[in-house]
């Protein structure tokens, strides 16, 4: 596997340790409490990162052919 992979688990850990971390309803950002902010921004990084590892991921290559398994 990739190392670009690995990337992958980035979004993950900010969606499920998160709110551990930042389960608060006093800083408000764009009008809503912190912790939905916080997972609205990490529904928008995951779709950052997994374009980063879709498009660094030596499979998606033009050309790649994969060989039997």
């Amino acid at each position: 596997m990739s190392a670009v992979r690995y990337l992958a688990l980035v979004p993950v850990a900010t969606v499920m340790l998160g709110p551990f971390f930042f389960n608060r309803v006093t800083p408000f950002l764009f009008g809503l409490p912190f912790l939905l902010s916080w997972m609205a921004l990490s529904l928008a990084m995951t779709s950052v990162v997994m374009y980063i590892v879709y498009r660094f991921d030596p499979r998606n290559a033009p050309g790649y052919v994969e060989l039997g398994e």
